[in-house]
C-alpha cells in the first residue's frame, strides 16, 4: 500500500511514519544530513527549515492571540464571517457546528494564522483543544512551524499533513488539510480553511472537498459585492445642505493592556497602542488593586475596595493615598486606564493574565492553559479580594484537568508546585496510564510517601 507520507510510494503508512518521526528527531537536533530526510516529502521538508528559521520549538505550544472579546468583534468585522453558513454546510453535517462530524472538525482563520472559527465533532473538538487547536490561538507556520492552516497560508495553496510531518510533536497524532482563501478581486489573501482529525482528513477526497469550498466562499463573496454595489448604485444620492463637508480623522487604534499577575509578586502592565508598546512594574499594592478593579468591572465603592485590598475595619483613608499615588503612575503609563471615583471604576478593559487562563480553559485548551499558569496569582498577596480570586484560578484550573485533560497534561500539572503534592491528581494520573508505562513507579512512590 502506498504511503502518502513519505516520497517512496512503496513504503508502508506505519513505516513511514516511523522513518518520519526518526528523520525529525535527527532534523530537529541538528542533523539535518541524515539519510532518512531524504524520504520525507520536500513540501515538508521546506516547512521544517522555515519553522526552524523561525525558532520554533518542536514542542512549544500556541499563543492566545485574541482574548473572548477581542475574538468577538474580530470575527464579526472579518470578510469571512458573511460565509460561515456556508462553510458550516460544506464542512459539516446538517451545517450544525455543535454536530459530531466523525473524525474531523472544521476550523477557519484569518490570514495571520489565528483560528476563528473551531467547529464540528465533539470528541475530537475536546483531545485537539487541550493542544491548543481552539478560536483565538495563532497557528501560523512561523508561531508552531509545518501545520496545514500555517503552510497553506505560507504557500498560497491548499496542504495535506500527515500526522508526524508536523513540526510540532503535540500535533502528532493528527492530520490535516487546508486551503487559503482569497479576496476574489484584488486576489488578496483573506484566510484559511482546514479539516483536522484522523487519517481520513488528509485523503485526496478530503483536499477536494476544502478546495471546492475555498473556492465558493470566494464565489460567494463576489456575489454578495455585486449585490451591494448594484444596490448603491440604485439608491437616492442624498443632497447635503449647509456647505462644505468637514473633513474627518481616522479613528486612532485603541489602546490595549493587560496585567500580568501569575507568579509574580509585582505587577507589570503592558500597553500597547498606536505609539509602540510600554511596559511598566507595577508595586505589588498597585498590582493588587487594579486587579480587583479588572474583576469587578462594574465598579466598587470605596469602602468595598478597602475591604477587599487591607481587609475588614480598615478606613476609607487607607484606601485614598494609595489611589492617588496609583493614579499618577497611570497618567504616564496608561492614562485610559485611569479609575474613575464613586464608585471606583476603569473607564477601558484591562485584561489579565489569569483571566487569559481562566478563557483557555473555556475553550478546552488544557495544555495551553497549563502553559500560560506561570504560577499563583500575586502570591505574596494578603489582600483578601486577591485571595479568593488566587483560590478560584487555581481550582478553575485544577478541576479543569481533573475532569477533561488527557493523561500528558495531567502529568505536566502534576510536576507543578500546585500538583506535586495533589493525591487525587497523582491517583487519577496513574488510573489513566497504560499498565506497562514507565511513569507509573514514580507516581506510586510519590503516592505512598504523601500517605504515609
Amino acid at each position: 500500500m502506498p504511503s502518502p507520507w513519505s516520497s517512496r510510494r512503496e513504503v508502508s503508512p506505519e513505516t513511514s511514519r516511523l522513518l518520519i518521526e526518526r528523520a525529525h528527531d535527527e532534523f530537529v537536533g541538528g542533523n539535518d544530513a541524515d539519510p532518512r530526510l531524504r524520504q520525507v516529502r520536500g513540501l515538508v521538508q521546506d516547512s521544517w527549515r522555515r519553522s526552524l528559521a523561525h525558532l520554533v520549538g518542536p514542542d512549544g505550544t500556541p499563543p492566545l492571540d485574541l482574548t473572548s472579546e477581542e475574538l468577538e468583534a474580530y470575527r464579526s468585522a472579518h470578510p469571512l464571517a458573511g460565509a460561515i453558513d456556508m462553510i458550516r454546510a460544506l464542512l459539516l453535517p446538517g451545517g450544525d457546528p455543535e454536530a459530531d462530524a466523525g473524525p474531523a472538525r472544521a476550523r477557519d482563520g484569518d490570514a495571520a494564522g489565528r483560528l476563528l472559527w473551531v467547529e464540528g465533532d465533539r470528541r475530537v473538538r475536546d483531545l485537539t483543544g487541550a493542544m491548543g487547536f481552539v478560536a483565538g490561538a495563532n497557528w501560523s507556520e512561523a508561531v508552531v512551524g509545518t501545520s496545514a492552516p500555517g503552510t497553506a497560508l505560507a504557500l498560497g495553496r491548499s496542504v495535506q499533513i500527515h500526522g508526524a510531518e508536523h513540526f510540532n510533536r503535540h500535533v502528532a497524532p493528527w492530520s490535516c488539510t487546508a486551503a487559503p482563501v482569497h479576496d476574489p478581486e484584488t486576489r488578496r489573501l483573506l484566510g484559511v480553511i482546514d479539516v483536522t482529525g484522523d487519517a481520513e482528513a488528509a485523503t485526496p477526497q478530503a483536499q477536494l472537498l476544502v478546495d471546492a469550498t475555498a473556492r465558493a466562499i470566494e464565489g460567494e463573496l463576489l456575489v454578495a459585492r455585486l449585490r451591494a454595489r448594484a444596490a448603491a448604485t440604485a439608491a437616492p444620492i442624498p443632497v447635503r445642505r449647509g456647505g462644505a463637508r468637514r473633513a474627518t480623522r481616522a479613528p486612532r487604534a485603541p489602546e490595549t493592556a493587560t496585567l500580568r499577575v501569575l507568579g509574580r509578586d509585582r505587577g507589570l502592565l503592558e500597553v500597547t497602542g498606536a505609539g509602540g508598546e510600554t511596559i511598566a512594574e507595577l508595586s505589588g499594592r498597585h498590582a493588587e488593586i487594579l486587579l480587583l478593579l479588572a474583576i469587578h468591572r462594574q465598579g466598587l465603592s470605596a469602602d468595598r475596595l478597602t475591604e477587599l485590598v487591607y481587609g475588614p475595619g480598615a478606613g476609607d483613608g487607607t484606601l485614598r493615598p494609595e489611589m492617588v499615588r496609583l493614579r499618577k503612575v497611570l497618567e504616564r503609563t496608561a492614562p485610559h486606564l485611569v479609575p474613575s471615583s464613586r464608585p471606583y471604576r476603569l473607564q477601558a478593559a484591562l485584561d489579565t493574565d489569569a483571566h487569559q487562563v481562566i478563557s483557555l480553559l473555556d475553550r478546552g485548551a488544557h495544555r495551553v492553559a497549563l502553559s500560560a499558569y506561570r504560577g499563583p496569582v500575586l502570591p505574596d498577596s494578603t489582600a483578601p479580594g486577591v485571595e479568593e480570586f488566587r483560590e478560584s484560578v487555581r481550582q478553575a484550573l485544577r478541576e479543569a484537568l481533573l475532569t477533561e485533560a488527557s493523561v500528558d497534561v495531567l502529568l505536566a500539572y502534576a510536576d507543578t508546585a500546585d500538583g506535586q503534592d495533589d493525591a487525587e491528581v497523582l491517583r487519577l494520573a496513574l488510573e489513566m496510564l497504560p499498565a506497562r508505562s514507565p511513569r507509573r513507579a514514580g507516581l506510586v512512590a510519590r503516592l505512598e510517601k504523601l500517605e504515609a
